[in-house]
């Protein structure tokens, strides 16, 4: 089963990444109302809330992960996402579940710009 993975970004506006570790929770949230992108996923932890968003920015995003813009209509309203790695340019996830949990997501091609050293 492939993973459908995404970065978490904006997470030093919030409570940074110092205290996140692999194989924590997160919940993906659509929010439509966003003034600044109609295709926000905000990032939040229980306890905590809101703590970053997901990357929509070829700069943002680390590795194989998809952007906000490919999730935004392929997951419902709210879903679940693991914690993998948190390194210093950002935290990378996956949903939960798989490719089951992201209607009609597909991997994205590999390419050798998206390779981080």
């Amino acid at each position: 089963m492939n993973r459908i993975y995404f970065t978490i970004a904006g997470v030093s506006h919030y409570f940074g990444s110092d205290f996140m570790e692999p194989k924590m929770k997160v919940r993906l949230l659509k929010e439509a109302d966003n003034e600044f992108d109609r295709e926000a996923i905000r990032v939040e932890m229980d306890g905590l809330g809101l703590v970053g968003y997901v990357a929509n920015s070829p700069y943002t995003t680390l590795g194989q992960s998809f952007s906000a813009g490919r999730l935004y209509d392929k997951i419902g309203e709210q879903t679940q996402g693991e914690i993998l790695y948190v390194l210093n340019q950002g935290v990378l996830c996956f949903l939960e579940g798989g490719p089951e949990s992201c209607d009609e997501c597909e991997e994205p091609e590999e390419d050798d710009d998206d390779v981080i050293s």
